[in-house]
Order: structure tokens, then sequence, then C-alpha cells
């Protein structure tokens, strides 16, 4: 139980990586707030799969792009939990095309969910755990955000965004107690990859080591290191979960 006892705050909770990560940490014992969009299918599972191993499950609804709405919400969750020991901003978009085609609304949209969102989440829990003088915050960037991606100018750039902001929170949080890193998954097996043709699926495949893709559970397991006190002189780093891709 790499969890018990404490609060956790994981956004873009409601499939995926993020389902993935909450349900991780409910079966370690946290007591778990899952941020999203509007009420989702996998409420009613994650709630049953918490009171199967004692804790909690809350969902709460925010538009991650808009700044004012996901503040609220936070804050409204933070006093509702006393604070969080951990906080894994997940949520993000892709809006693909090549650059000189990609309109301002494209590009403007990927960098408020996944960058801006993170950036006002960040400032509300963070602030809380340096007041406690204790927590973990864990970024979802990209291996994208480390060797880039054609086509995808706006998502790699709001990655990369997210690694600086990793890394620059982790020595302003260090000496209050606070940790920050950031986990860059490689090609994992989601409905999003799943949706990508045959012929660019083998390509990407080709290219990881160990010739396979990762599964969710590869991530959440990174995620629960970080979060766990297993962790503890570990921040300003950004963990490669990617089977050798971006080696």
């Amino acid at each position: 139980m790499l969890l018990e006892g404490k609060k956790a705050l994981v956004t873009g909770s409601s499939r995926g990586i993020g389902k993935e990560i909450v349900r991780r940490f409910l079966e370690e014992g946290a007591e778990v707030w899952g941020l999203c969009t509007k009420p989702s299918a996998a409420r009613e599972e994650l709630e049953k799969f918490a009171a199967e191993h004692k804790t909690a499950f809350h969902e709460i609804h925010a538009d991650a792009s808009d700044a004012a709405a996901l503040g609220s919400a936070v804050k409204a969750a933070l006093a509702e939990a006393g604070g969080f020991d951990v906080l894994v901003n997940n949520a993000g978009i892709t809006r693909d095309g090549l650059s000189f085609r990609m309109s301002m609304d494209d590009w403007n949209a990927v960098l408020a969910v996944n960058l801006t969102a993170a950036f006002v989440v960040s400032q509300i829990v963070s602030s809380d755990m340096i007041r406690k003088r204790a927590g973990s915050i864990i970024n979802m960037t990209s291996i994208v955000g480390l060797h880039g991606q054609g086509g995808q100018v706006n998502y790699s750039a709001s990655k990369a965004g997210l690694i600086g902001m990793t890394k620059s929170l982790a020595k302003e949080c260090g000496s209050r107690g606070v940790r920050v890193n950031a986990i860059a998954p490689g090609f994992i097996d989601t409905d999003m990859t799943r949706a990508v043709n045959e012929e660019a699926r083998k390509v990407w495949l080709d290219g990881i080591p160990l010739k396979r893709a990762g599964q969710v559970a590869d991530i959440a397991n990174a995620a629960l290191f970080l979060a766990s006190d297993m962790s503890t002189y570990i921040t300003a780093q950004v963990l490669g979960v990617d089977g050798g891709m971006g080696a």
C-alpha cells in the first residue's frame, strides 16, 4: 500500500493513461480526485473499484481550456480534500497538422489544455503543498517533447514547455519539500494510437528497441513510483517510458 493515507488529484482521468493512473493509485490506498471535462462513463467503475480497495474516488469537472473554470474546480476540490499529497497533470489533446497549414485555433487549443492548464492546476496545488512542506507533482510530457515530431508542432511545443515548467518548478519548490518530475511516454497502446494507420504503426514499432508498444499500466507504474516515498530524492527529472525509443 504505497499510497495509503495519501490524497491525489489526477487530471484527464476518464480514459487511457489517466484512468489507469487513477486505478493504480486507488489500488495502493490513495483517495483520488479525478478531473475531466464532463461526467464520464468511467465514474461508476472507478467508484466501485475504490470501494473494493477501501478508499474513495471523486470525479470533478471543468473544461481544461477555461483557466477560470479550471481554477475554481481545483480550488473547490482542494478545500474538500484538505490538500493533496500528489498531483498528476495528465490532461492533454492533439490537433495535428503541418505547421504551414495549422490554424491559430488549433495552436491555441493544444497549448491551453496541455500547458496552460497544467500551470493553473500546479500553481494552486503547489501553493498548498509548499505550506505543508510536502508533495509530489508529476507532469505528463511526451517523447515528442524531447525529440519533436512532424505534423505536431503544437503538441511538441506544449510538451517541451511542460518539461521546462517541470524543471523550473522543481527548483522553486525543492527547498520546501515538494518534488516535481515528468514522465515522457513513447508509443503507448491507447485509443489514440490504435487509430494510427497500420503502415505508420509498423514504422513506429520498428523504431522501438523492445519491439512493442507500451501499455498504460507501464505509465501508471512510473507515476506510482514518483508519487510514492520510493522516490523521495528524485526531483526535476524526466522519466522516459518508451521501450528505448528515445535513446
